[in-house]
């Protein structure tokens, strides 16, 4: 990739900087837990306790015909009962409150033989031929799924997730979300082996922001190399912005992130 996509890139970005950018947003539907039978959000704590996704019961998975996949660790889900006790005292029947739980799988990545019946807005793209490119010339990278609702990179398995494109309001967000979590992919031991990703990070600490400006670099400049970062470079710019707050603002670092995210887009 020539030095000079590199260059315009990150001088982009930093003016974007200097200017002031919008706030960042999530270009992805963002995807809430539901009961898969009947499709209906979880509610309370549930919807904190759970990752976007559809979870059934044993039961239900096994009366459509499913069947969890061996290792799958349930996920819990909490609900009042309320239970008829008579009161020693004035002997009246009061009702008392009792917390219970019951276990849940995720359809999609947890069970074999159930389809999805999610209900979501989607959109209608054709894939962009130079970044398809890009994501299959990576040769030995990570396992890439989609799952609707996040975007991550687990180093631990090496395993992408992004939602499906559908779920994207432009394909170029798509492919600069995929891009970013590649990046981050690039710093596994047995790759570049990147301290942001190999050692023990915690969110918020400056070797977590440096990483993330290192993957947020690297996906600008490879949708730069494919030509779709007109419509991703404010994103970018105010997602960068965000984590130079944590670094104290110090806009050199950028030209310093821009050498290692240099390293992962090659």
């Amino acid at each position: 990739m020539g030095t000079s996509v590199y260059q315009i890139v990150t001088e982009r970005i930093i003016k974007k900087l200097e200017q002031g950018v919008v706030p960042w947003k999530k270009s992805w539907i963002d995807g809430v837990a539901v009961n898969w039978k009947t499709q209906q959000p979880y509610r309370g704590i549930n919807a904190l306790l759970l990752e976007p996704g559809e979870y059934a019961t044993f039961k239900q998975i096994q009366e459509a015909g499913g069947k969890v996949k061996k290792g799958a660790k349930a996920h819990i889900v909490v609900f009042w009962k309320w239970i008829e006790k008579e009161n020693e005292e004035t002997g009246e029947i009061e009702k008392i409150p009792l917390l219970r739980y019951y276990q849940v799988f995720e359809i999609n990545s947890q069970v074999e033989g159930l389809q999805s019946k999610w209900k979501v807005k989607e959109f209608n793209y054709n894939p962009i031929e130079e970044a398809e490119k890009i994501v299959k010339g990576y040769l030995g990278g990570p396992d890439i799924t989609h799952q609707p609702g996040k975007a991550y990179y687990h180093p631990i398995f090496d395993t992408v997730n992004v939602p499906p494109m559908n779920h994207f309001e432009s394909v170029d967000e798509y492919y600069s979300t995929l891009f970013h979590e590649l990046v981050h992919s690039t710093g596994h031991q047995k790759r570049l082996n990147r301290s942001g990703v190999t050692g023990k990070i915690m969110f918020g600490t400056e070797e977590y922001s440096k990483e993330e400006l290192i993957a947020e670099l690297g996906a600008a400049m490879l949708c730069g190399h494919v030509g779709i970062d007109n419509s991703t470079l404010d994103n970018s710019a105010s997602y960068i912005q965000g984590w130079l707050n944590r670094l104290r603002n110090d806009k050199t670092f950028i030209v310093r992130a821009a050498a290692q995210a240099q390293k992962a887009v090659d």
